[in-house]
């Protein structure tokens, strides 16, 4: 695919959305790590002088593709909290159905889960403070959103409900990772049993934890 030069304000924007579009369809196919912009301006057809026209580098492409992940996971949560907790039972038995739906949820959004376990190590790099600030007020905005919506099912959560949105995200990007065994890794769990017991099941290990952190934050408030 190759393009003209973009002119108007509208081919501006459409150029912009096919960059993202192609970056995020790459993530489809690779882990975070691998997703170059040598390979994303083949794919898109352009220079990689031209992409970076819309984008200053590739980490600043991948924070807008990690929000607009966050996006379509928290669009969903309103739907799904409704039908998975029971507003008669306990706190600690409402917190326990929340953590299930949560972990149910993140688990399906691997690619949000990856974006989320490179964003300090990668995303936070070779971009400006404009884009990590811009960003990090996103961030904030939907955990805003996400810590409301956990208070609408377990009220006695009160401010807390925001320091348990925000570490439920970060238990999920970093146990996405340890869930993911490498080949050799996974070799050897087949061939010693005995080892077997550190591997782990993403949305169990998820639930178990985020499970643990609605009942610690309950007993201590």
């Amino acid at each position: 695919m190759t393009f003209q030069r973009a002119r108007s304000k509208e081919q501006r924007e459409i150029r912009r959305q096919t960059i993202l579009d192609t970056a995020a369809a790459m993530l489809d196919e690779m882990p975070v790590a691998d997703l170059s912009l040598n390979e994303l301006s083949r794919r898109v057809g352009l220079a990689k002088s031209n992409v970076l026209r819309y984008f200053e580098s590739r980490e600043a492409v991948l924070f807008e593709l990690l929000e607009r992940a966050m996006a379509r996971c928290l669009a969903e949560l309103p739907d799904e909290l409704a039908k998975g907790v029971d507003p008669h039972l306990s706190a600690r038995e409402r917190g326990d159905q929340m953590a299930a739906v949560l972990s149910a949820s993140l688990a399906r959004h691997t690619v949000l889960l990856d974006l989320i376990n490179a964003q300090p190590n990668v995303l936070e790099h070779n971009v400006s403070v404009d884009v990590v600030v811009r960003h990090k007020r996103s961030a904030i905005a939907g955990l805003t959103n996400t810590a409301d919506l956990l208070r609408q099912y377990v009220p006695e959560l009160g401010d807390d409900a925001l320091t348990v949105a925000m570490m439920a995200m970060i238990l999920a990007g970093a146990l996405s990772a340890y869930c993911r065994p490498s080949a050799s890794a996974a070799a050897a769990y087949e061939a010693d049993p005995a080892v077997s017991v550190l591997r782990l099941d993403l949305r169990t290990t998820l639930e178990q934890a985020t499970a643990t952190l609605i009942a610690g934050t309950l007993a201590r408030a």
